[in-house]
């Protein structure tokens, strides 16, 4: 007889990570948290977008059906559950639109202490946060929620007489959440490891499709196709393929332009595997040879991204990074005659901001801006191992009568996914080219036509 457990398989991951929810919840008193997955979204007149869980849902149950929410229960005396409301099985609406779990399936499959039809939650609500020391529950994430929460919380205090009592103190379950998300587990990271080096393939893919005459959607639809053929389930974020002038808008995300000889073309893409999230950016020449104003751009910004990654160790601060790249693209800057004055001028007056205006750095994981905080009080937070960022200096020339011709119009990205490891960082996505002359030489054996 087959006597393993459903948390002997792929969600495994998950019964741990509501375990640590419960051990956060009773340091701070215990209490009962409610955390209810994205709703379906209309498209247009009946039709959806594709439909994506919540991610601090999908982190916590990797339950993937809508109209679902969780419920954790922390007991002070030590006692926990975590119940899964879900739809009911219905073989008439999956003739249409596909297999339901149902509550009886999904506490089986999820390794739920059990489940109920979504239908019963609001009825049961009120009996489940009643004599319960807080409430945790993200207030403002969704106001439709925020109203059923409330509504549980009169329903409750409108029984006093009866002996029952609300809970005393509503806290956020995202900030334990968040703490938790940020530092990634084996599972997370051979998922991210996964989705990495199939965005690395499409970059590279890319290059080899691009070419003058083409345009910016073809490039995408490399992308995407590779993306999908490797296994991901969406791209992570809308693609950004941006030809020439359009790589210095940040958030292009038009791709309909025709790409032209001489250009560069910054693409900034990634695909989501199993809920995480790829985050590269590449940039390089439309007809295979970088010129010289070009090369210089880019080699500046390549510095910059290679003194970040240097700077990405256990203990460092999550600003290391874009401070030890603000130092080379500052100084790179008044080399090539973009800025003037020393560098710590160009630092402290952040005059730099015209050509270099984001951050080197986010949280990557479920999210592709990820959960977690980025100071601890008045201080950047500490780098430790298991977290994941990005590492993406740029340089964007917008023509000016005060910048040399020879650099106007040129944009330059280059993003790279960091693991945090004991010792220093991985980088996960290194498999997309990003040298010169390793870019030249993929793109002169590109087929033709």
């Amino acid at each position: 007889m087959d006597t393993a457990s459903p948390m002997d398989g792929m969600f495994a991951a998950q019964h741990r990570r509501r375990l640590a929810l419960v051990e956060r919840m009773r340091l701070a008193g215990g209490g009962v948290a409610v955390v209810p997955t994205a709703p379906e979204r209309t498209r247009n007149r009946d039709t959806f977008y594709p439909y994506r869980a919540d991610s601090y849902f999908q982190y916590l149950t990797g339950f993937p059906e809508p109209d679902a929410v969780l419920v954790v229960v922390a007991e002070a005396s030590g006692a926990s559950r975590s119940i899964l409301f879900c739809r009911e099985k219905n073989l008439e609406r999956e003739i249409w639109d596909g297999f339901r779990h149902g509550p009886e399936g999904a506490c089986v499959t999820f390794g739920l202490d059990a489940a109920h039809p979504f239908a019963e939650f609001d009825a049961v609500l009120a009996e489940l946060i009643a004599d319960q020391a807080a409430l945790w529950y993200s207030i403002g994430h969704d106001p439709g929620w925020d109203g059923r929460i409330a509504a549980a919380l009169n329903k409750v205090r409108g029984e006093s007489r009866s002996g029952k009592r609300a809970p005393a103190a509503i806290r956020d379950v995202r900030a334990e959440l968040d703490a938790m998300r940020l530092i990634k587990d084996a599972t997370e990271i051979d998922a991210m490891r996964r989705a990495a080096a199939i965005s690395a393939a499409a970059h590279v893919r890319a290059m080899r499709f691009a070419a003058p005459g083409r345009h910016e959607y073809e490039v995408e639809a490399e992308l995407l196709h590779e993306f999908r053929r490797g296994g991901c389930d969406y791209p992570a974020y809308p693609p950004i393929v941006a030809g020439g002038a359009n790589a210095c808008v940040l958030h292009y995300v038009g791709n309909d332009q025709p790409l032209h000889d001489g250009d560069l073309l910054l693409i900034d893409a990634g695909g989501e595997l199993a809920g995480y999230a790829s985050d590269i950016t590449r940039t390089f020449p439309v007809n295979g040879r970088f010129s010289g104003p070009q090369a210089d751009v880019y080699d500046l910004v390549l510095d910059a991204q290679a003194a970040a990654i240097d700077a990405v160790r256990p203990g460092a601060t999550f600003a290391a990074p874009h401070e030890a790249a603000l130092r080379i693209l500052g100084q790179g800057m008044i080399d090539l005659k973009l800025l003037t004055g020393s560098l710590d001028a160009v630092l402290e007056s952040e005059s730099y901001k015209r050509f270099f205006m984001h951050r080197t750095s986010h949280w990557l994981g479920k999210d592709v801006h990820d959960a977690g905080e980025y100071k601890e009080g008045e201080h950047w937070a500490p780098l430790a191992a298991g977290m994941v960022l990005t590492i993406e200096p740029g340089c964007y020339v917008r023509p000016a009568d005060d910048v040399p011709p020879a650099f106007w119009n040129i944009g330059v990205r280059i993003e790279d996914d960091a693991l945090v490891t004991a010792t220093g960082c991985e980088v996960i996505t290194v498999a997309a080219p990003k040298k010169i002359a390793d870019i030249e030489a993929l793109m002169r054996d590109r087929p033709r036509g």
